[in-house]
């Protein structure tokens, strides 16, 4: 098993808190796939508005979860750290489906993996999962561009 702490994940990723959506990688084969974790805590900032008396995270920040994780893999690929010349960007959401929702004192295990890779272009599959049920599933396209 290949795990990164966040730590390392920081230094692939341009995203800090509040928006780093990923605490560790547990697993990943370069080009192929990759697994992580998002412990989901009581304090995060968005549950103050969604929803104070039910939280739920918001549907959005799974599949922005996923994203980063794509990103995470497509870095590790390539062997680039943030700010080597050029970042990705998160470009395309198809056939997202919500299963369940995620709340408070979840662990959201994600998984993604690479099905297409054209130049710039990076396609993954990625699930999202909570005690080996899914939340979560979409196809996620990201590309890379020179800054």
């Amino acid at each position: 098993m290949k795990t990164l702490d966040v730590n390392k994940i920081k230094e692939l990723l341009p995203h800090r808190y509040p928006f780093l959506l990923i605490d560790r990688v547990l697993d990943y084969e370069l080009d192929k796939e990759l697994t992580a974790l998002k412990n989901v805590t009581a304090n995060e900032p968005f549950f103050e508005g969604h929803f104070p008396v039910a939280p739920v995270m918001p549907g959005v920040l799974i599949l922005e979860a996923m994203a980063q994780a794509g990103g995470i893999l497509s870095s590790l690929t390539l062997n680039q750290s943030f700010g080597e010349g050029g970042v990705y960007y998160f470009v395309g959401i198809d056939k997202a489906r919500f299963k369940r929702p995620v709340v408070p004192g979840d662990q959201l295990i994600i998984k993604t993996v690479l099905s297409r890779k054209l130049r710039n272009i990076w396609k993954f599959e990625a699930t999202a999962s909570v005690d080996g049920e899914v939340c979560c599933t979409a196809e996620l396209m990201c590309t890379y561009k020179e800054e």
